[in-house]
């Protein structure tokens, strides 16, 4: 059930509105559940003699009694408070439950209270009702609603457990101010397919993700096509910022701007230099000869959200804070470079994820600059081809991904982050999506050359596959993928490696519990660990290649995801 509280200077124009047929005629018998006094509240869909005139002349009637110039401007309170999506349809006499004690919770007419102001619920549809009330008193004093809508739906989560309806997850005041209805019509009206807020939030994230200054982070805002304003103190520093989408105007066609604080919590002027002030940023985006620009700044990525996912398990809350604003630019920064064939999936993953990156937790003093540089470098890369060693750097970061993702909703769900959990399984399930269309190419042809191998070569894996996961070997073996590992196995071994231990070392790197398949998991961490390419390959190691022994291989090849927690540990002794 959800509460959406707004206010306006018009009563007659929303009357009109709740009693018409709506803007696509979706409006079907509108008529009162409840008011502050039905015998005062005539009712024009119940009564045919009652006007609209007549119903707000009763709800004004006490501004009216005042002085014309302690008029408020904005005397209406607008609330409509709708049921889930499957939830059953309450009768008029729940409804009228619900205005009464939403009423009550928000201070606009509490119980008992008969100086309190005048309100109406007025339902026209199945689903919802729509709450006005005059923000006059009886009494000619102001209601106290300080905090409205946090109470409004602090009752609605009781109200839901009561009424056996779907109890939606608690919030902590952190979330991004939703589009008004005013901003969703004018959407539709427009042939918008969101609210301008909604394009602005996900606009500015996207030139925030590895910005190195607030002078890149304000280039990026023009680049991208936005109206940008900065405020600037008598000194020429910059005080704050506003933006706006070209062409949205308000009625006096004056653009309509939007500040970053209400875009969202964290993209305040103070907020974004607070990010920015951890330090300069890494250029991990040079080219080198084996690896084009942009698979070789995934495959950079894929450990640092290893490790990022590691502190997730760890005692550091604010470190863990924030690698998940790391994660969130560097998911910003891997939907805007990804092929057209995941690209949708990752925008949603980068939209979703973006709530599970605020709580209550604060990260000003934890470093998360490496994994900021990463998105800086996939940028700065610019876009992946979607195949060959980009296809398959890319699935192998999406792999790492998925598994983050759900260390984030892990990490929220412990610490009663109910939001931010939700978001954070929403990211995973969208990331999953990207992985699968990423993966299916290279892992094809990883399977592909896992079959060509000989039947001693692969009992010569399979037999290194027991040994280093005696309690999951079965499994592995008999999953459609076991070809891919089977390619990669080899692959390790004609690298110089033992690949019982290198096996038994990405084994350990992390439990395997909460991944989708043990399979595709193994591929690519050990393709990460060896460094091989993250497509198959059937080139022969170069002559005079030494084996790598098992306590070499352990020392030389301790990856980032080891190196993160060992940093997360120096910075809590500090």
């Amino acid at each position: 059930m959800v509460p959406d509280i707004s206010t306006g200077g018009r009563t007659y124009g929303l009357l009109a509105y709740l009693y018409g047929p709506g803007r696509r005629d979706e409006h079907t018998d509108p008529h009162l559940v409840a008011s502050w006094l039905p015998e005062l509240a005539p009712d024009p869909g119940r009564d045919p003699d009652a006007t609209l005139k007549q119903l707000t002349d009763r709800l004004d009637l006490p501004v009216l009694a005042l002085p014309k110039d302690r008029w408020p401007t904005r005397h209406v309170w607008h609330c409509p408070v709708r049921t889930a999506p499957g939830d059953r349809h309450l009768t008029d006499a729940e409804w009228a439950q619900v205005a009464r004690r939403i009423i009550h919770a928000t201070g606009i007419a509490e119980e008992g209270d008969s100086q309190a102001c005048r309100w109406i619920a007025v339902r026209h549809a199945e689903d919802h009702i729509h709450l006005v009330a005059t923000l006059v008193r009886e009494d000619g004093r102001r209601p106290r609603r300080h905090q409205d809508g946090i109470r409004a739906q602090a009752e609605c989560r009781r109200i839901e457990g009561e009424f056996g309806l779907q109890v939606l997850n608690p919030g902590d005041r952190s979330a991004a101010q939703r589009p008004t209805s005013a901003e969703r019509s004018k959407a539709e009206r427009t042939g918008r397919s969101e609210p301008s807020r909604e394009t602005l939030r996900a606009s500015v994230r996207q030139a925030l993700a590895g910005t190195a200054n607030e002078e890149e982070f304000f280039r990026r805002l023009r680049e991208a096509g936005l109206r940008v304003e900065r405020r600037l103190a008598p000194s020429g520093d910059t005080l704050g910022y506003k933006v706006a989408l070209p062409g949205d105007r308000n009625r006096d066609g004056e653009p309509i701007w939007f500040s970053g604080s209400k875009l969202a919590p964290d993209l305040s002027l103070p907020k974004l230099r607070q990010r920015l002030a951890a330090g300069p940023l890494d250029d991990i985006s040079g080219a080198d000869q084996d690896h084009p620009r942009p698979a070789r700044t995934r495959r950079t990525a894929a450990p640092l959200v290893e490790g990022a996912a590691v502190t997730l398990t760890a005692d550091d809350d604010e470190d863990a804070a924030a690698q998940l604003v790391g994660m969130g630019e560097l998911l910003d920064a891997l939907a805007q470079t990804s092929p057209v064939s995941t690209r949708g999936e990752l925008n949603q993953a980068a939209r979703a994820f973006e709530r599970a990156t605020r709580s209550h937790i604060r990260a000003e003093r934890s470093d998360n600059r490496a994994i900021r540089s990463a998105a800086r470098g996939i940028l700065r890369a610019g876009d992946a081809l979607g195949r060959g060693e980009d296809g398959g750097a890319t699935a192998m970061l999406l792999s790492t991904l998925v598994l983050a993702a759900i260390a984030a909703v892990h990490w929220h769900s412990a610490r009663g982050h109910a939001q931010q959990a939700a978001a954070a399984r929403q990211a995973a399930q969208h990331l999953r999506a990207a992985y699968r269309s990423s993966s299916a190419s290279p892992l094809g042809a990883m399977r592909e050359q896992g079959r060509r191998l000989t039947p001693s070569t692969r009992r010569r894996h399979a037999d290194a596959l027991s040994s280093a996961l005696p309690s999951r070997a079965d499994q592995v073996l008999a999953d459609p993928g076991w070809d891919a590992l089977a390619a990669t196995l080899d692959e390790v071994e004609r690298a110089g490696y033992e690949t019982t231990a290198l096996l038994q070392g990405v084994i350990g790197q992390r439990e395997l519990e909460s991944v989708d398949n043990v399979t595709d998991v193994l591929v690519w961490r050990l393709r990460r660990r060896a460094q091989l390419p993250a497509t198959a390959s059937s080139a022969r190691h170069r002559p005079g290649t030494q084996a790598v022994s098992v306590r070499q291989g352990a020392a030389e090849h301790t990856d980032a995801a080891g190196r993160a927690v060992a940093g997360a540990n120096r910075r809590r002794r500090r």
